[in-house]
């Protein structure tokens, strides 16, 4: 039976494999041979152009395969940009697509980030420091409800910057969910969920320096602070961990996982486990906890320091100031760079491991993070292609048309559209620069409150949108960190975020019409209990 359903899912890949290229050889005959320069699509601005990330999504769901799925949606993108060209396709999705993302300063400094922080991760495997951790936090954590509060504890803690807090949330709590028996999906869903929400809400943050950024004729910094008790979405997120973690409620697909863990020992639940060789790194037995704490608490003082440097703190910009105008990318690169160093030469002063055994680290860090980096690639080309389309600006313009005739409904119609955006294009930023100048043109001169209100809705549902998008980046580091396979964390953490997403478009209806806080939240707050004990009921 097992046989059976394999050789039908390989059937289905190739089937669409075959039917796109026979598309692309058939549309040869319609090419145009239009350049690259200056060129504008048929299919530019339009509802097309949401197309390519919706295939993608759809087939990563269906085929629970993400490599070709992205790869078909890069293709959809590519055969639409082109006019059908063949050629055209072949050159916009290597020239406009692959090879602009990796050349791109930004995106390179991400993947450094990433190949050093596994680097670190594997030096502290192999000098047993994860080890002992997992071994003294196992004597102080008791239960898989103390294991699963203490991830969130941390997931808080780390706000400076969400892949920051993905793969080192992750690197640090495994081996303790591990031995409690809580699953990778929970495992990675804890941490996709203390990523994001946690930094939209932070003011120190990489996300905070970004929505500012965005906000052209007023103090970001001041409406970012307005705004944080109107996030919902995050605020109603953290919520929903302390409550699940506490009472162990759990459903859809999720609740399968967590009961093979429980009851079976499976942390995985599914045959495919992309990052097993990751867990068998060999270890002395000399570790101790500091060897641990060491790195990570060099990696976070190097990367504060790194971002900071980047934003003009070391030239007079006051610290605040300097996270403003930080570049995460940079930070994050040189940072990490300087706390492997650290790293390395504590454990060679510890004689913890020597220089060859610190070296042999690094190609196995690497190793590590390729299913990430292979996915973030993909997901960057994916973007690529949108952008190419004008997906933008078809949003923009939907906005714009809507926002005089709705006024206080428009805070929860702009948490729908930051939600379908960042889920369409997999990215969070890339939903506030599009929406949040839309509603400081619409709010400025008219209600100072409700463009509050829609400014942290904005924020809300790109945050949404991002947490529950397979291609979105924060995803793919949240299954990296608790090296979970991806399409099992996308599965089982989207019936959790569409509760909240649901919730939270009720509380910023409400929002919309009482303007304040204190009114709208608890309510929120109350929804989400009862929606939570309604399954938990009806689940027995």
């Amino acid at each position: 039976m097992e046989k059976k359903k394999t050789v039908g899912k390989t059937l289905f890949r190739i089937g669409w494999l075959t039917v796109l290229f026979v598309l692309l050889l058939t549309a040869t005959a319609f090419a145009q041979g239009e350049g690259e320069e200056a060129y504008q699509p048929a299919l530019y601005a339009t509802f097309w152009a949401l197309l390519p990330p919706v295939v993608a999504i759809g087939l990563a769901l269906i085929t629970k395969e993400v490599y070709s799925s992205l790869l078909i949606g890069i293709a959809a993108g590519a055969v639409l940009y082109s006019n059908f060209s063949f050629e055209g396709t072949v050159v916009h999705m290597f020239r406009g697509g692959l090879i602009a993302v990796l050349a791109d300063p930004y995106n390179m400094g991400i993947i450094i980030f990433l190949v050093i922080l596994g680097t670190v991760v594997a030096l502290m495997n192999k000098a047993g420091g994860s080890a002992a951790f997992g071994q003294w936090a196992g004597k102080k954590i008791k239960t898989r409800v103390g294991a699963q509060l203490a991830t969130v504890a941390l997931g808080v803690l780390i706000f400076i910057d969400d892949y920051f807090n993905c793969l080192t949330v992750g690197s640090v709590m495994r081996p303790v969910t591990d031995r409690h028996n809580v699953s990778r999906a929970k495992l990675s869903y804890i941490i996709d969920a203390t990523a994001a929400p946690v930094c939209i809400i932070a003011p120190i943050s990489s996300w905070a320096a970004a929505v500012t950024g965005f906000v052209e004729g007023e103090d970001g910094f001041a409406l970012f602070i307005a705004a944080i008790p109107y996030n919902f979405y995050a605020l109603l997120t953290i919520a929903m961990l302390i409550i699940v973690a506490i009472t162990g409620i759990d459903y859809g697909p999720m609740a399968v996982h967590e009961k093979n863990a429980i009851e079976k020992n499976d942390l995985y639940t599914t045959p495919d486990r992309p990052y097993a060789d990751a867990e068998t790194t060999e270890t002395d037995g000399k570790g101790q906890v500091m060897d641990l704490i060491i790195p990570i608490a060099s990696l976070i003082i190097c990367c504060v320091i790194g971002m900071i440097y980047t934003g003009g703190f070391f030239e007079g910009a006051g610290f605040v100031e300097a996270f403003s105008n930080s570049d995460a990318s940079e930070g994050l690169a040189m940072g990490s760079f300087f706390g492997l160093l650290i790293t390395i030469l504590v454990y060679l002063a510890r004689r913890i491991l020597n220089f060859e055994e610190c070296m042999a680290c690094v190609p196995e860090g690497f190793k590590a993070m390729v299913p990430a980096i292979l996915i973030l690639t993909f997901a960057w080309t994916l973007k690529a292609m949108t952008d190419s389309l004008g997906a933008a600006v078809y949003v923009a313009d939907l906005m714009e048309s809507c926002a005089g005739s709705l006024m206080n409904l428009l805070p929860a119609f702009i948490f729908l559209v930051g939600c379908f955006l960042a889920f369409a294009t997999g990215t969070s930023w890339g939903t506030f620069g599009i929406l949040i100048p839309i509603v400081v043109a619409v709010f400025a001169s008219t209600n100072h409150e409700l463009m509050v209100i829609s400014i942290s809705a904005c924020m809300a549902g790109a945050v949404c949108g991002d947490h529950c998008s397979p291609i979105s980046d924060t995803t793919i580091m949240a299954s990296a960190g608790a090296q979970c396979n991806h399409v099992n964390h996308v599965s089982t953490q989207l019936p959790y975020a569409a509760t909240v997403a649901a919730i939270s478009f009720v509380t910023y209806l409400i929002a919309g019409f009482v303007q304040t806080p204190w009114i709208s939240l608890p309510a929120g707050l109350l929804m989400l209990c009862a929606v939570l004990f309604a399954i938990r009921f009806l689940r027995k």
